[in-house]
């Protein structure tokens, strides 16, 4: 998918596929004629509660621990007005545009399975606002994983009402009013229970899990080529990765790290060149070498986790109160983002552990004690030339940035709402920091495959395996081969363009086909 194609919304799940493509890459999307039905099924069994002298929460009485209020007709449009712009009350620097395009797409998408009650025209329009590329401006603070990600919704729920401030297709910051006006979309009015149907949901925590996964799950084949690479340049050994040592403690992922890093390694003269024991004292390699597939593929089995549990959210309907396929609109606590929460952390957990594994091999490239024969810290001249030492506390930085943020959110809850909403989940909190270990993540192992590929470099003329050896040459392009000291930094931020951009397990690939 991609120049634009369609993604289609209707009330069977969505691919991570399509959330990516609407949420990052722009692609506009349509409601499906089965969702438009859908949507007008529930709507009017909503109208018909509307018009009962009984009251229904969140169509005739107020939210939370206002629901004991019921609230006369005539002042139910302005109830809705009032909802949106109430919890409109994010704080904080703006939150990135794919996180917010992929929360109005999954918004979209519960709406669309009609549950919530909403109006056609009003799915509508927000499908409109995705396609139009207007974002609206959603701030980091705000949501506490509980009734939904109430105010990053609500910012959305307002620009459909035509008030306050989105980002053009072009990026510029600009009223709502103006956006919708340059679009030709128009402004919604919104009627009974609809302004709550917007904003209840876990789309915000959701659309950060499904980002997380997509690269998270470039980022695992990446630390498996950045440790084969340091294995090798390391003097390290293979055999370890032999899959019937690997058979007899069975975890899948741990499996497929030992079989990538094995199919990298294959064809090494470098590796080759101590293989005989005549040639080499050493018994074992160190834990950071040795272990990689055991990190690794714990790290793979907890993507696996994560992404069944989003699997099983794509497929939710989250409301409250909920329309049933029998008419009954009843309320439900669907709304805890405590699945979500749990795994945004695990995540978490699981990067910095692999970002601080990766920083642990590149710091023995850098000591002449640990490092067989290299100089110190790859210096071309040690004492006149630093070398990679510097890297190396960029990394550390990071990874101690990284450890930090894998401390649970989960695990708090700050009761709201006059005790109504007395344990929240802390999902978006979660969400929020696991999108800077990602990042992390991202720039420890690009300076790990920087680190690495100057020691492969310096182990000529050995040569190295066909597939590291097209990773030394990808990264090569824009980083040259080992010298003298040279400005560093522009040469770490090219190394994190290549792996975030999946050029180093695109460079292996290009050798050993496609890694698992």
């Amino acid at each position: 998918m991609r120049d634009n194609e369609v993604v289609n919304v209707g009330p069977e799940p969505l691919s991570f596929d399509e959330v990516i493509e609407v949420a990052r890459h722009g692609a506009p999307v349509r409601l499906t004629d089965d969702a438009i039905a859908a949507v007008a099924a529930a709507r009017q069994r909503v109208d018909e509660l509307a018009e009962s002298p009984v009251p229904a929460y969140g169509i005739s009485t107020g939210f939370g621990a206002l629901a004991t209020r019921h609230i006369d007709p005539e002042l139910r449009a302005q109830l809705q007005r009032s909802l949106v712009r109430s919890h409109a009350a994010g704080s904080g620097p703006e939150v990135e545009t794919e996180v917010v395009r992929a929360l109005m797409l999954l918004r979209l998408h519960t709406l669309a399975t009609g549950h919530t009650g909403i109006r056609p025209t009003t799915a509508k329009t927000l499908a409109a606002l995705i396609s139009a590329g207007i974002t609206p401006i959603v701030h980091e603070f705000g949501s506490l994983g509980c009734s939904g990600d109430l105010a990053p919704l609500a910012h959305v729920a307002l620009t459909l009402m035509g008030e306050g401030v989105v980002r053009d297709k072009s990026g510029n910051v600009v009223s709502a009013a103006e956006a919708l006006k340059q679009a030709r979309i128009e402004p919604v009015e919104l009627a009974a229970k609809e302004g709550l149907a917007l904003i209840n949901g876990t789309d915000g925590m959701l659309g950060m899990l499904i980002l997380a996964i997509h690269d998270l799950t470039t980022l695992v084949r990446t630390a498996d080529v950045s440790a084969a690479m340091s294995v090798e340049a390391l003097l390290g050994t293979d055999r370890v990765f032999a899959p019937e040592l690997q058979a007899l403690r069975p975890h899948p992922g741990q499996a497929r790290s030992a079989a990538n890093m094995a199919s990298i390694l294959r064809g090494s003269a470098i590796v080759a060149s101590h293989r005989d024991p005549a040639d080499c004292a050493r018994v074992q390699d160190a834990y950071s070498l040795r272990c990689a597939p055991q990190v690794a593929g714990a790290v793979r089995d907890t993507i696996a986790h994560a992404a069944a549990v989003a699997g099983w959210e794509l497929a939710s309907a989250v409301d409250n109160p909920a329309v049933l396929d029998d008419g009954r609109v009843e309320s439900n606590g669907n709304f805890h983002g405590a699945p979500l929460g749990y795994v945004l952390d695990f995540l978490a957990i699981a990067a910095a552990d692999l970002a601080s594994m990766s920083e642990r091999r590149t710091d023995r490239f850098l000591d002449v004690a640990r490092n067989h024969g290299l100089p110190a810290f790859l210096a071309a001249d040690p004492g006149v030339d630093s070398g990679h030492m510097i890297a190396q506390y960029t990394q550390a930085a990071i990874v101690s940035e990284m450890k930090r943020l894998a401390v649970p959110a989960s695990v708090d809850s700050i009761p709201s709402s006059a005790m109504q909403e007395d344990h929240v989940s802390m999902g978006w909190s979660a969400a929020r920091k696991l999108r800077r270990s990602v990042d992390g993540l991202t720039r420890v192992l690009a300076i790990e495959v920087l680190t690495a590929a100057r020691a492969i470099d310096l182990r000529a003329p050995l040569e190295p395996a066909p597939a590291t050896a097209a990773v030394v040459r990808a990264l090569r392009e824009t980083v040259p081969a080992p010298g003298p000291d040279r400005f560093l930094a522009p040469e770490i931020d090219a190394a994190v363009r290549l792996v975030a951009e999946g050029g180093v397990v695109a460079a292996a690939e290009s050798v050993t086909g496609p890694l698992d």
